[in-house]
């Protein structure tokens, strides 16, 4: 499968670049970012950690703003961040014109109803699709951890729990956790999946922690004054579903903290620091 590059940046000594791909998962062109540390130039394969971004983002949003590269470069870690939906003129969007569904929107899952099921396929895309392009073009092993924000930190945790060995390690930031259970969640489920609630929990990180194949340990960290808290986010549900299940999670309710870019740059490193540790372990 072919690349075409869109842009490429110097960014402390590596390389921040973009491409352009036809996905034949979601049956549209996609772009995605990658963020090459200088020891790509040295020959050896390098672990991966894989961005899902939240509601409306695209591969920009954590590149630009989280400020991840400085220590991605220290740590010799590529990172990836894939846009959150397929796009082009046949991918349906959300019919009202909202912007918490459709286009910038795809949850992460695989929808099974239509107009949504030929493209809305992201999952796949992320877990099998994308990885498989990277690891084919770039000097990429396959270790690789996850994390994300918000829809992305669901994305993160749903991926991490429904393919035990796919990942050494997942985090996230104000993850919708408990989607079954929220407006948000509700809304994409329903569309994507139908109406049968019982298809819902193959998505739910509160529901597939209960069940998951492997305990991997999850780092979670949620602001305090996050307008989203209580209505969408729910940590407690997860913190709830992992004691039951006796998983394994740190979930850190920071202080003055709120949902944007602001909050990820100041945690950042210290979720990169917990990736390095498993995928360099």
């Amino acid at each position: 499968m072919s690349l075409e590059n869109i842009s490429c940046q110097k960014s402390f000594g590596g390389w921040h670049k973009r491409y352009r791909h036809r996905s034949e998962v979601l049956g549209c062109d996609m772009v995605f970012a990658v963020y090459l540390p200088p020891q790509a130039e040295q020959g050896r394969k390098l672990p991966v950690l894989y961005w899902l971004s939240g509601l409306t983002c695209t591969d920009e949003n954590f590149m630009q703003k989280a400020g991840a590269q400085r220590l991605a470069a220290e740590l010799g870690l590529i990172i990836v961040a894939p846009d959150t939906s397929p796009r082009g003129a046949d991918v349906p969007g959300d019919p009202d014109g909202a912007w918490d569904f459709g286009l910038g929107a795809g949850f992460y899952v695989n929808a099974t109803q239509d107009p949504w099921a030929r493209h809305y396929r992201m999952h796949d895309y992320v877990v099998q699709e994308l990885p498989a392009l990277v690891e084919a073009h770039f000097p990429a092993s396959d270790k690789r951890g996850i994390s994300g924000h918000s829809m992305g930190g669901h994305g993160a945790l749903v991926c991490a729990l429904r393919n035990p060995g796919r990942y050494r390690s997942v985090s996230a930031f104000s993850p919708i956790n408990n989607p079954m259970d929220c407006p948000w969640g509700q809304k994409a489920f329903s569309r994507y999946l139908g109406e049968d609630r019982s298809k819902w929990r193959e998505w739910d990180a509160c529901a597939l922690i209960a069940e998951a194949g492997e305990k991997l340990p999850l780092l979670v960290d949620q602001g305090d004054r996050d307008d989203f808290l209580a209505n969408q986010l729910k940590p407690e549900a997860l913190q709830q579903a992992a004691k039951a299940a006796d998983h394994p999670l740190e979930l850190r309710l920071q202080p003055g903290y709120d949902h944007s870019y602001f909050f990820i740059a100041s945690f950042i490193d210290e979720h990169l620091q917990h990736h390095a540790r498993a995928l360099n372990g």
